[in-house]
C-alpha cells in the first residue's frame, strides 16, 4: 500500500496528539497565500472604486474602505457634512439572479449594521455622536453611467 506525504503527516499529528508530544510541522503544512485577487474580487474592487468616485463627486468624503469585523463588513464609510454614511456597494453583471438591489438581503443588512457598530466603537470612535445613514450604491455592470445611488437605502431598525 502506498502512503502519501499528507497521510503520513496526518497520522503523525494524530499519534503526537494522543501521546502529548508536539505535532511536527513542515513547510507543506503551511497554507500558500496568493496575493492576487480572483476575477470576482477584482470586479468588486473596481465597483467600489467607481462608487467612491461617484460619491466624492456628489460631495461625500470617503474616510474608510472595506471595514471588516467578525460577522460584519461594510464597503465604504463616508462623511456627508456631519453625517457618517455607511455604504454597501452591490455589483451585478447579469440579471439572471436578480438585480443589484435584490442582492441586499436582511442578512447582508445585518452584517453592514454589525460592522458599523464595531467601527463606531473602534476606529471611528470620534464620530460616535454623529448621525448615521446607510446608503447603497448599485451597479448593473461596471459602467459609470449606470450607477444608482440610494441615500438612506435601509435603516438600523
Amino acid at each position: 500500500m502506498t502512503t502519501s506525504k499528507r497521510d503520513t503527516r496526518t497520522r503523525h499529528e494524530s499519534v503526537s496528539a494522543r501521546i502529548g508530544a508536539p505535532a511536527k510541522t513542515t513547510a507543506a503544512a503551511s497554507p500558500i497565500v496568493d496575493a492576487r485577487p480572483t476575477p470576482a474580487q477584482a470586479r468588486g474592487q473596481l465597483a467600489e472604486e467607481l462608487a467612491a468616485r461617484h460619491l466624492s463627486r456628489h460631495g461625500l468624503r470617503v474616510i474608510e474602505r472595506n471595514v471588516r469585523c467578525r460577522g460584519g463588513e461594510v464597503d465604504l464609510v463616508c462623511l456627508d457634512r456631519g453625517t457618517v454614511v455607511f455604504v454597501e456597494v452591490r455589483l451585478r453583471t447579469s440579471a439572471r439572479f436578480g438585480g443589484a438591489a435584490e442582492s441586499i438581503t436582511a442578512a447582508k443588512r445585518q452584517r453592514v449594521l454589525l460592522a458599523a457598530q464595531w467601527w463606531l466603537g473602534a476606529g471611528g470612535r470620534r464620530h460616535r455622536a454623529a448621525p448615521c445613514r446607510f446608503d447603497a450604491v448599485l451597479l448593473d455592470g461596471l459602467d459609470e453611467n449606470r450607477i444608482n445611488w440610494l441615500p438612506g437605502a435601509f435603516d438600523a431598525g
